[in-house]
């Protein structure tokens, strides 16, 4: 079975030495069960296809990864209920019942495309959804004093939970900073939006897939264009958080929330607790007044009372 860290083991290993050019291997994943965890695949690497034989005599074989080094007659000879062949390049062709995926890639981007496609043709048996022992805890990252560092900060507290717990961090800014505390490549909140507006059936597949990794902490890539997360509606960041916590594995939900989405209220409300990043000078006292004035004229007190202030060094 894969799990979290074990995925991570995975994708390293494929980046140094797998999938390398010029060796040609066979991964094969059989599905088992797993309560706790989202992808109950027992995995192998075989260095030829007759280690795969041997295998697929003695149980089913679900996907198949293998290299197009291998004629489409050896590859024929295995039967797997998905089969993705690894090419030389991103436009190869394949056999009718076979996925290219380009090899030149990291370990994480290969897996990532399976999983995505055989989630896409309904695979949700090889992929389990997480047993909940507990509600998870949402925690928010709000401040109405701008240049904190409330996103490093956030970070920092996620990687530090990290180390205990299954944590994901999610920002929310309309501006997060790609490029800055995260990479330029990948995919983004905007993807895990759009198949949650789907209500895919294997959300938690798919949000393992788009989650990158510092140290132990999963995270998102932020919005690339501001005015796309701006047009989240309400309604559409609750059916986002309740799938994230009926789909997912995570104990812990950290949201870098900007004042500039819709009912940013709402959203807080939504959280265990709200931690506010503040700054000792009157200018920032004067606007955390007005932030709390502003909650208790709107209703928001049971946002107040969620508050939990924290002064950062500037």
């Amino acid at each position: 079975m894969i799990r979290q860290q074990q995925r991570r083991d995975l994708c390293e290993q494929q980046e140094s030495g797998y999938l390398r050019p010029g060796r040609e291997v066979c991964l094969c994943a059989c599905g088992i069960p797993d309560k706790e965890k989202e992808l109950a695949l027992q995995v192998q690497v075989c260095s030829d296809p007759g280690q795969v034989r041997r295998i697929q005599q003695e149980e089913a074989i679900d996907i198949l990864l293998i290299s197009s080094g291998y004629t489409q007659e050896i590859r024929k000879e295995i039967q797997a209920g998905s089969v993705f062949v690894l090419t030389e390049t991103a436009s190869a062709s394949t056999g009718p019942l076979e996925v290219p995926v380009y090899r030149y890639q990291s370990g994480e981007a290969i897996l990532a495309e399976v999983i995505c496609q055989c989630g896409l043709k309904g695979g949700e048996g090889l992929f389990l959804q997480a047993a909940k022992k507990r509600q998870m805890r949402i925690i928010g990252i709000f401040s109405p004093v701008h240049r904190t560092g409330k996103t490093g900060y956030g970070l920092e507290m996620g990687k530090e939970l990290a180390v205990s717990y299954n944590v994901l961090y999610i920002n929310m800014e309309l501006y997060g900073g790609i490029g800055g505390h995260f990479p330029e490549e990948g995919q983004t909140l905007a993807d895990l939006i759009y198949y949650s507006r789907q209500e895919s059936r294997n959300f938690g597949m798919i949000l393992t897939t788009l989650a990158k990794h510092m140290e132990s902490l999963d995270y998102l890539l932020p919005f690339r264009v501001s005015e796309d997360i701006k047009a989240v509606t309400s309604k559409e960041w609750t059916s986002l958080l309740m799938q994230i916590e009926q789909c997912a594995i995570y104990d812990v939900l950290i949201l870098d929330i900007d004042e500039g989405i819709q009912d940013v209220y709402g959203v807080l409300r939504q959280c265990t607790e709200v931690m506010v990043p503040v700054a000792n000078d009157p200018a920032a006292r004067a606007k955390l007044f007005q932030f709390e004035e502003e909650l208790r004229l709107l209703g928001y007190e049971d946002v107040k009372k969620k508050l939990v202030k924290k002064e950062l060094e500037r």
